[in-house]
Order: structure tokens, then sequence, then C-alpha cells
């Protein structure tokens, strides 16, 4: 039969003096004069101990029940392995370094693998005291889940795509210090089975600032599109055909294509892994007018032939057709056609979108990148936009 555990509501209403339990030897105390804390009780050696786990409470300085279970986590775990919780905590605290030192630390070594100094200024600035100001002075052996809340709650819902980003990095880094020695147990930043029970699914909040065009509406917005004469609506086009992000189809290069294939190298793929996009017969005879103009290898050149157009360029075609929508957003709509419209997995949606799918586990099992189901998936989308495949 299962044990019936504490709820915060109960936590809140308790006023008789003694220990409500919560299980595997974690307790709410409650003295005689009303204050509330946690305490561990544990028989080691054959002696009954209790280790206190701080103030009941949401404050400053104080712990949640949720907390103290991780506490509890924390001293269940010492105990397992034959540790003594009281020299091992008072000696992890004693040389714990703060979560944001520790962070800094982690980001100065980490950095040189990285693509790019936005990249390495994104990480810095979503880590600093901009948005973890509060979380960067704590330990980073006692940092909770409520701490990691603290952070996100504020900006989950007006910058989710900024708060889902933070949310990861501050898990990685927190796995670094489990991996380092400098804290123990679950990692409290873990979205499924976790955050994923405290907040709302990021799927349903506004994501990013690229407005989308409703897919139902795309394939007369190509009829007026492939109207249009010019460089820059051709690459639009080529960017929507191959769901591809227009940075990535901007600076598309003719050493690129292979035969129907667009093989983008890692060094400019977001994700930083190579992306193989197949070429439908539209994309095709893009590709052949414009290699009437080839002066270089850029295949959109702009102003000059040997730099890329602008994204600007790109801009300015929608513009010009009264869009109110961004070229990026054509990913959104490439997305939302797929699970709409079409029995096609989500997982093969994803991969199109060039987006890892799974945690490690899965993706190390799925090596491949389903090239020819994704062919398919590309065809029926040229044939939705119109124009044949």
């Amino acid at each position: 039969m299962a044990r019936n555990r504490l709820t915060t509501t109960q936590c809140n209403a308790r006023r008789k003096a003694g220990k409500l339990a919560d299980g595997d030897g974690l307790y709410l105390q409650t003295s005689p004069s009303g204050n509330k804390s946690f305490v561990f009780v544990f028989i080691r050696s054959g002696r009954r101990r209790e280790m206190g786990l701080g103030p009941f409470g949401t404050g400053t300085g104080q712990v949640s029940l949720a907390a103290a279970r991780e506490k509890a986590d924390e001293v269940r775990d010492i105990l397992g392995r034959g540790g003594d919780p009281f020299t091992e905590l008072s000696s992890r605290r004693a040389t714990s370094r703060t979560f944001g030192a520790f962070a800094d630390e982690w980001v100065a070594g980490m950095e040189e693998g990285w693509r790019n100094e936005k990249h390495r200024a994104q990480w810095k600035s979503t880590l600093g005291n901009a948005y973890c100001a509060t979380l960067r002075k704590r330990p980073i052996a006692e940092v909770t889940t409520d701490d990691v809340i603290k952070v996100l709650r504020p900006i989950w819902r007006t910058k989710a795509e900024t708060a889902r980003r933070i949310r990861g990095r501050i898990e990685r880094v927190l796995d670094a210090a489990r991996a380092a020695g400098e804290r123990s147990g679950e990692n409290p930043a873990r979205w499924r089975g976790h955050l994923s029970e405290l907040l709302s699914r990021p799927e349903k909040l506004q994501r990013g600032h690229h407005k989308a065009m409703a897919h139902a509406d795309v394939p007369a917005f190509m009829t007026r599109l492939r109207a249009m004469r010019g460089i820059a609506a051709l690459s639009v086009e080529f960017t929507i055909l191959t769901a591809a992000r227009s940075g990535e189809s901007r600076g598309a290069t003719w050493p690129e294509i292979k035969d129907d294939l667009w093989v983008v190298p890692k060094e400019r793929m977001k994700g930083g892994r190579e992306h193989r996009v197949p070429l439908v017969p539209r994309a095709l005879e893009i590709l052949k007018r414009m290699k009437k103009l080839r002066t270089s290898d850029i295949i959109f050149p702009g102003f000059r032939d040997d730099r890329p157009l602008s994204d600007m360029s790109l801009s300015a075609v929608l513009r010009r057709l009264n869009v109110d929508a961004t070229v990026h957003g054509f990913r959104s709509s490439f997305r939302d056609w797929a699970g709409d419209a079409t029995d096609f997995p989500r997982e093969l949606a994803e991969a199109a979108l060039a987006h890892l799918v799974g945690d490690e586990t899965e993706r190390a099992y799925r090596r491949g990148d389903a090239l020819v189901r994704r062919r398919e998936l590309m065809e029926a989308w040229a044939l939705y936009l119109g124009g044949g495949k």
C-alpha cells in the first residue's frame, strides 16, 4: 500500500507540537512555540540521530517541502554509500563555491569549443546577474528547485524562449558540478518529471519574436512570391521550400550542393551538427536559375558577388508583399502544417528543422537522419505550397 506523503497545505496548517512524517526519515517538526522546521532521522552505528534541514517556508533562508525532500535525498545518498552526512555536508559547505563562481569557471572552460562570440555572450548573459542574480550567490552544493523556480517563474510566460534556454543552461552547470563532486542528488533544474510538474509546458507558451503565417495561407503567399523578380525573392522561396533558417540559406554555397542534396556543414548550423537537406524539383529549379548568374561560390549573392544577401534583403521581400511575418516564421508554418495536416511523425518534422529530439540515450540509438522519409516530407510540403514538387 502506497504511503501518504505530506503536502504543503498540511505543513502550513500544522499547529500541534511534534513531528509529522513525510516518509523515509524526513519529518516536519513543530516546536511548542509554533516554529516549524524539517529534520531527517536515521540510525548510524546503532544510534538514532537527527539532522536539521532548515526552517519551513518559502522566504530567504527557509526551506520548502520540495527543497527538504531534495536535502533528504542528499543525506540518503551519503548514507547509502556508508558516509557520515554530518561530516560530508559540513565539509562540502565549507569548501563549496557559489553557483556564480562555478558557472563562470565552467563557461570559461567550455567556450573555446563554442561556435561564435554571440553564443558565448548569450551564455554569460543568461547565467549572469541579469537573470540569475540571487542564484549566483547560492553555494552550488545547496541549489534547490525553489532557487531555480525563483529564476524562471518571473520570465516563464513573458520571455518563454529565454526562460527555456536559461533552464537548460542551469541544468548543465549543475550536472557539471555533480560530475566535479561539488554537489549530489537529483538535478533541480531537470525538466522531465520534475519542473514539468511545476511549470506550464513550453510548447504552450509564446516562443521568441518570429511572427509566423498560418500554414493555410502559405500556398497563396507562394503564388505572389513567385510573381516577384530578383535574387532575394528566390532566396526566400528556397528558404521556405527547405524549411531552413534564413542565415543557413543566405550563406549557402555551391560546394554544399551535392546533386539533389544540400549539405550544410556543422560550422554554419545553429546546433553545430552537419545537416542534409533533400532538394525538391522546385528548389533545384531555383538553383539552376542561380547557376546561370554564378560569379562566386555564394549561391544567393548580395551587392558584392562574394558576400551573401543580407537578412534585411529577405525581410524587404515580405514588406513589399505586405506580409506581417518573418522569414524565420515560415519554419513554424512548416511545423504546424506537418503536425496538423499530415500523418508524418513529429520526430521527422523536428529532424527536417534540424532540431534535436529526445535525450542523449535516445539520440544515441537514432544515429541516422531519416533522409529517405524526410525527402517524402519535403516533397509533400512542396506539393502543398503549389507549383509542383
